[in-house]
């Protein structure tokens, strides 16, 4: 089994965080579970991030079980490592993590 180094940007950490403070002010604890799922499903990239199509560019996406939110990742498969750099709601851009990646060049 391929194994991949996971490297997930603060951003989107960011991201995963203030979608749980959302959910937690709309019903207390549904942001822990979200947190939770988030963090499982993003952990599991790390044996089987070639599952997900590329979607555009090199950018595949994986959606979050139970939640409208896509995690955002690139894996760069000759060095085996997988970065995630966004989780955004599916109603959302997706291009938005453009501006992020210009910003931070």
């Amino acid at each position: 089994m391929n194994r991949f180094e996971l490297f997930v940007e603060p951003d989107a950490l960011s991201d995963i965080q203030s979608a749980a403070d959302w959910y937690d002010s709309q019903l207390p604890g549904l942001g822990s579970h979200f947190q939770a799922q988030a963090i499982a499903q993003i952990s599991s990239l790390k044996s089987n991030c070639l599952t997900y199509a590329v979607r555009y560019k090199k950018v595949r996406c994986m959606i979050i079980k139970k939640f409208p939110y896509l995690v955002h990742f690139v894996v760069n498969e000759r060095r085996k490592t997988v970065e995630v750099f966004a989780v955004f709601h599916t109603s959302r851009n997706p291009r938005i993590w453009l501006k992020r990646r210009r910003t931070k060049k």
